[in-house]
């Protein structure tokens, strides 16, 4: 019998998945003539969209893949999540996501859990592989167990496993170019706690940067505040920055970014007008925000594809190198950073 969809909805599923409505009808209708690949991307663009597959074309699940993510309200992980679990859907799999929310479950009970129920294998995503004081044999004794991983953001040498990473010092260096292009000479850097893998290469940036274009004979070590990845954490680093006479600030992080504008704007300061700030991560709604923000754009795309290609290697059993795969940032200027205020750039001790 031949599938009969509605023009809007054959129109929808062609839209996601970058086809041709008569390619999307070919599919439904299992007639011949059309690629593997796209043949997954149709199929993946029914389940995301949530239409029924027809009948003759439902599979088996090929198994369960488990997602570790620390949380939901910080918008980067859930676009993390989303292109992750297409990509996994695209190929047969059923992902399960598990969140570290406040009061829920840790990382191992997750990762129990996932196990219990058979899990084929798991992708970490800003998990405790990132932060230098937890235990790394955790991941070791995973692979005992058989089970093969991918770990997302945050190198650590002492785990052996394929990671995936942004380039966390290059989005420092890009993001005091922007500003110091802009003549903002005095800048500070709000980044999380120093435990965290991405935060020290974020610091080890910065304070390269900066130093390599001179820092008014003072420390840069001086201008670097660690702190909470959230709002509240990047207003109070702003404060203390802006105290110090910071006219340009890079943040960790875009949540920490909203912060420092907001803690400019409580002091009477305009943004950008009086202080520049650049996030980092680009989720999706950050371009609507007031201003719309500047930031260095995570990979998140092409990073969330390379961790489920490289865990489905593994999966096949092979060779999969384990070592680090390093992604490159972009800026993204926006309406939060803009010239220096006249007479910016000096200390408070009235240096240049």
């Amino acid at each position: 019998m031949t599938a009969v969809l509605p023009a809007t909805r054959l129109a929808d599923i062609a839209g996601q998945a970058k086809v041709s409505e008569a390619t999307v009808s070919r599919v439904l209708n299992g007639k011949a003539g059309v690629a593997d690949s796209t043949r997954q991307r149709v199929l993946a663009a029914l389940d995301v969209l949530g239409y029924d597959r027809p009948v003759r074309l439902r599979q088996r699940s090929a198994g369960l893949v488990g997602l570790v993510i620390p949380e939901l309200t910080n918008p980067i992980f859930p676009a993390f999540a989303q292109i992750i679990e297409q990509a996994l859907t695209g190929y047969g799999y059923t992902p399960i996501l598990g969140t570290q929310m406040p009061g829920g479950a840790t990382e191992d009970e997750l990762v129990e859990q996932f196990v219990e129920r058979a899990v084929t294998g798991i992708i970490f995503l800003s998990g405790l592989h990132a932060d230098l004081s937890a235990d790394p044999g955790r991941y070791a004794r995973l692979a005992d167990r058989g089970v093969p991983y991918v770990l997302v953001n945050g190198y650590n040498e002492r785990i052996a496993a394929p990671f995936v990473s942004p380039d966390d010092a290059a989005s420092s260096r890009i993001a005091v170019r922007h500003l110091r292009d802009l003549g903002h000479r005095r800048l500070g850097l709000a980044v999380g706690p120093d435990r965290f893998v991405p935060v020290r290469r974020k610091t080890e940036g910065f304070l390269a940067s900066v130093g390599e274009e001179g820092t008014a004979g003072e420390s840069a070590e001086g201008l670097v505040r660690h702190t909470l990845f959230t709002v509240e954490g990047g207003h109070a680093a702003a404060d203390d920055l802006i105290d110090e006479g910071c006219t340009g600030l890079v943040c960790g992080s875009d949540l920490m970014a909203l912060g420092a504008v907001r803690a400019a704007r409580a002091r009477g300061l305009g943004v950008p007008g009086d202080v520049s700030v650049v996030g980092y991560d680009d989720s999706e709604l950050i371009a609507f925000t007031d201003p719309p923000l500047t930031t260095v754009r995570q990979p998140v795309r092409a990073m969330a594809n390379a961790a489920v290609h490289t865990l489905l290697e593994e999966v096949r059993q092979n060779p999969v190198p384990q070592t680090e795969f390093v992604f490159q940032p972009e800026l993204v200027v926006r309406g939060s950073t803009g010239q220096a205020p006249h007479g910016a750039g000096r200390s408070r001790a009235g240096g240049t």
